[in-house]
């Protein structure tokens, strides 16, 4: 077994460890196919209001320039497919099901910090930095290279034996290892389910989706009051979006999450409709105490609220 062979065996037992679901590795080079994509993407301005996507365009393409000398870029998939959804009620309030626990961010960036310690207790020093949705990283892109999925028509990673309710985080690192082959087929086909299902219009394109239009975009990242022309298009969703992973056939593969810090706070578990509307700034601070939700803050989210029921009068 070459040296690289024994790297990635390693690699793919800690991630089995830590509780992974899926590793994936590629090799570390400049993501030529992807760069007319993206300065297209930006250049049609379907980041909107997220300036920040168009930074770094280069770190973006090349992770050599987020880790010098970096060799193997090792993309993980971490399920966090939820045991019930909120709320039992369809006409009540809706938040993403990532949001329901504990930032994922800080939990799944925990796990990786003990990757890289395991690693290097393994295998000596190495140079690496480690990516859960931070920095300038196509992580979508780096996963289908490692042969963990394919890009669906929603833009979202899909893989065949969970679907894409899954986080996906990184580790750029300066060690050789033996890459996985990527998926050389689409398996969504001739299905059209989230393009049909989309209320706002957001997939432009199958896998080309139009950030400015997407409910997450408006809920979470959109800082100024959301558009007239999306009125009554929200459908509930105060914080993110499912709609196009619920109707993906691929996700009823999808199975419950084993990860405590994922579970819900007891008191969302019982909000109503009613709880949502007279949230007070403190209910929101115990709550969301830890959550994801709190990149809306509590005035971001009460617009949401107000904006979802202002259209049912």
């Amino acid at each position: 077994m070459s040296s690289a062979d024994q790297h990635t065996a390693i690699l793919k037992k800690i991630a089995r460890q830590l509780g992974f679901d899926f590793c994936g590795i590629a090799k570390a080079e400049f993501l030529e196919e992807e760069a007319p994509r993206l300065e297209e993407w930006l250049n049609r301005n379907y980041q909107g209001q997220m300036s920040y996507l168009a930074n770094h365009f280069d770190k973006r393409l090349d992770p050599t320039k987020l880790v010098p000398g970096a060799k193997t870029v090792l993309s993980l998939i971490y399920n966090y497919y939820p045991e019930k959804k909120l709320p039992e009620n369809p006409d009540s309030i809706k938040l993403a099901k990532y949001a329901y626990g504990e930032d994922y961010h800080l939990v799944i960036k925990e796990k990786l910090k003990t990757f890289l310690e395991m690693l290097r207790e393994q295998i000596g020093e190495i140079d690496g930095r480690v990516f859960v949705d931070s920095a300038p990283v196509m992580e979508r892109q780096w996963a289908q290279k490692a042969g963990l999925g394919w890009i669906g028509k929603n833009s979202l990673l899909l893989n065949r034996k969970m679907g894409s309710f899954f986080f996906l985080a990184e580790l750029i690192i300066d060690l050789e290892a033996t890459p996985d082959s990527p998926l050389a087929k689409d398996y969504c086909g001739t299905c059209t389910a989230c393009i049909d299902a989309c209320p706002t219009d957001a997939i432009v394109q199958p896998g080309v989706v139009d950030g400015s239009r997407c409910i997450s975009y408006l809920t979470i990242e959109l800082k100024e009051a959301i558009p007239n022309e999306f009125k009554g298009q929200l459908e509930n969703w105060a914080f993110g979006c499912d709609i196009c992973q619920d109707v993906c056939p691929w996700n009823r593969f999808s199975k419950p999450h084993q990860e405590p810090a994922f579970l819900p706070h007891p008191e969302l578990e019982e909000f109503t409709n009613q709880d949502w509307i007279e949230m007070t700034e403190e209910t929101f601070r115990k709550v969301f105490k830890k959550s994801a939700v709190k990149r809306t803050k509590f005035a971001g989210l009460k617009r949401n609220i107000e904006f979802i029921n202002s259209n049912k009068s």
